[in-house]
Order: structure tokens, then C-alpha cells, then sequence
């Protein structure tokens, strides 16, 4: 057993602690692999009524997948001209586990204390009870790394209010816990000074009692004094539309010109592939958007923009992506469309919540 995530039980409280605070708890494949296992015991483990996710140190609960070892899988597969990436076993097992959650029987709690991203909320935002904190920094900001919106991000961000879930995919925006409750990726606030007070409550008190008692009133979220330009720039069916749209609101809102800045500053591809993907979620339940993720996600593990992104961000730091295309022009919807498309490669098992995906 890794014991890069510790399991424990305290009363009727199942405990799951991501234990890599030297890397943010970003997630391994065999980290994934064991929250699978033990969340499946769980379930049928009469002992415990509800869990919770926690993370170790005081960075966050989960800053992502080990973005570095995908880095290195990329390159590594390109070199040899395969299509073997470990990365897709990866994705296949985390989609898995985001849908275990998702459809999970008993209460499941997530501390998004801290840095929560990418597939921290994958591991958090589709529980049943989420909590931030003064400290939480959540988001999705695949796009800045050349990536997609992935770990079911298209189904929540899709879920969100208005077009506040295009805004937030998009801009790659990180978010304080009064935003991350008004994106729905949160339920309720407390002080990070309560949660271990919380967690101890946990132990012999149901999940709505205990989180009733230590709610707090957050601050007013920020994204809703901007909501009026939000929702009329990302209410256009393109990127390029959309950028016209807060091109025009920017004389007015220094906010969408830094909204339309962002945009352009990340991967066409990548901002083309999650529009695509928020719209595409609107209509689907869980399992479809996490297949269509899965398909889009081998899509650009096959391009160059994922890990010339984390080359640019993680690697050499100089924050000066190439990116291939580089102009939304030169990307076609269709293109677009088909890579949400599953062929023989790109499959995955997600009927039932405890099987594991396959690729």
C-alpha cells in the first residue's frame, strides 16, 4: 500500500487522507487506484456511514493529477512513435473514481481547504457535501497547461449558473470559496480553524447535522456583480464570438478585457475543445460527458499542446507556450466535435460505479 493516501476509521467515519503535501497531493495512478478500492469496500461496509477526503499539510486538498509524470509519459511515447500512453490508464481509473463519488450511497465529504484543481475537484465537487474554506483556491485551469476541462469539469462547469461555467473554463480562473459555491463546485463555508472540529463531529454525527452546525455566511461572490457581461459574452455558440462579445463589454469592465486577454493567451485548441465540451454537457448525464472527456482527453495526449503547456508552466517555468495550431482559425468545429468521439482506443466502462474503466 502506497502510503501516499492513508485510510482510517474513526467511529462511523471512513477518512481519506491524500498524503504527497511535498507535491500538493497531486494524484498518482496508484493513489487513484486505492481510492477505488477502499471507496468500493466502503460502500458495502455497514460500519461506515459517511466519508471524508482530506488533504495532508496546509498547501490544499489536491492540486491535480502528477502533472510532471504525464510531462514525461508524452514525451516519452512520442519518442518511441506508440500510442501506449501510461496517462490514459491514468484518466481511465480517475474517471472511474469521479464517478464513484458522483453516484457514491452514503454521505461523502470533501475538505477543499486550500489549492483544489483539476482533479482535485474531480475528487471533491462531485460528492454530496463540499466545503471550502478563506483558503480554498479552486478551479479549473486545464486550458492554461494546453489541456481540456476533464474529471467530469464539462458536467459541473455546465451545471453552473448563467454562463459562469464557460467563463470559468475558458479563463483557466481560480476561485475563493464564495465564487466556488456560486459555480456550484461547493456547498457550504466554514473557517479552516473548524475543520478538525468538523472532522471529529463527523465521527458519530450525520453529515447534513454536523455541516448545518458549523455553516458560516461567505462574502458576496465576486462573480456576481460581473454576471450581467458573463452571461451575454459566453451566451455565443464560439471562442471567436465570445471574444468579440467581451472584446465590446471590455470599454465598459476592465474585467472582460482581462477575461478576453486570458483567452488568448491560452491553447486555441484546448479553449475550442472545452467550450465544445461545457456545451455538449449541457444535454449529457455524467458518463456520457466523461467518455466524450476521455476521447477528447487521448485526442490531445496524441497533440503537442499538452505538454508543451506544462513544459511552459512546470518544466522551464518561462510561461512562453508555442502553441500548435496557434489561431483559433486554423481549428474547425468538426474537428472539434470528432474528438469528443470514442473509437476502439478510447472506450471507456462506466455502466456500473464499480467496475474500472478500461482504455
Amino acid at each position: 500500500m502506497s502510503e501516499h493516501v492513508l485510510f482510517d476509521t474513526r467511529g462511523q467515519l471512513g477518512v481519506i487522507t491524500l498524503n504527497r503535501p511535498q507535491a500538493m497531493n497531486a494524484l498518482t495512478t496508484d493513489m487513484v487506484r486505492q481510492m477505488l478500492h477502499r471507496l468500493t469496500q466502503w460502500k458495502e461496509d455497514d460500519a461506515v456511514a459517511q466519508v471524508l477526503i482530506r488533504g495532508a499539510g496546509e498547501k490544499g486538498l489536491c492540486a491535480g493529477g502528477d502533472i510532471r509524470a504525464i510531462y514525461e509519459d508524452i514525451r516519452a511515447t512520442h519518442e518511441r512513435g506508440d500510442d501506449a500512453y501510461a496517462t490514459a490508464e491514468f484518466l481511465a481509473l480517475e474517471f472511474q473514481l469521479n464517478l464513484l463519488i458522483h453516484q457514491y450511497p452514503k454521505p461523502y465529504v470533501a475538505l477543499m481547504d486550500g489549492v483544489t484543481l483539476g482533479g482535485g475537484i474531480g475528487i471533491s465537487a462531485h460528492g454530496s457535501h463540499r466545503v471550502v474554506t478563506e483558503r480554498t483556491k479552486a478551479g479549473m485551469p486545464e486550458a492554461t497547461i494546453g489541456y481540456l476541462t476533464d474529471v467530469g469539469g464539462t458536467y459541473l462547469l455546465s451545471r453552473s449558473p448563467g454562463q459562469t461555467g464557460p467563463h470559468a473554463g475558458l479563463t483557466a480562473g481560480v476561485f475563493g470559496a464564495a465564487d466556488s459555491i456560486h459555480l456550484n463546485l461547493a456547498d457550504v463555508y466554514t473557517s479552516s480553524h473548524r475543520l478538525d472540529e468538523l472532522t471529529r463531529a463527523l465521527e458519530h454525527s450525520p453529515a447534513d447535522e454536523v455541516l448545518s452546525t458549523f455553516a458560516e455566511k461567505p462574502a458576496e461572490a465576486p462573480l456576481q456583480e460581473h454576471r450581467e457581461w458573463i452571461d451575454d459574452a459566453y451566451s455565443a455558440d464560439s471562442v471567436e464570438e465570445i471574444l468579440e462579445q467581451l472584446e465590446s463589454w471590455g470599454a465598459r469592465y476592465e474585467a472582460a478585457e482581462n477575461a478576453r486577454q486570458a483567452i488568448l493567451a491560452k491553447s486555441p485548441t484546448a479553449v475550442k475543445l472545452i467550450l465544445h465540451g461545457i456545451h455538449q454537457a449541457r444535454e449529457a448525464d455524467l458518463p456520457a460527458a466523461l467518455q466524450g472527456e476521455y476521447a477528447a482527453a487521448l485526442y490531445q495526449l496524441r497533440g503537442s499542446d499538452f505538454a508543451e503547456g506544462i513544459r511552459a508552466q512546470v518544466i522551464d517555468k518561462d510561461r512562453a507556450p508555442h502553441w500548435k495550431p496557434d489561431a483559433l482559425s486554423e481549428i474547425s468545429e468538426i474537428s472539434v466535435a470528432n474528438a469528443f468521439l470514442p473509437d476502439a482506443g478510447s472506450v471507456l466502462t462506466l455502466s456500473d460505479s464499480s467496475q474500472e474503466a478500461t482504455s
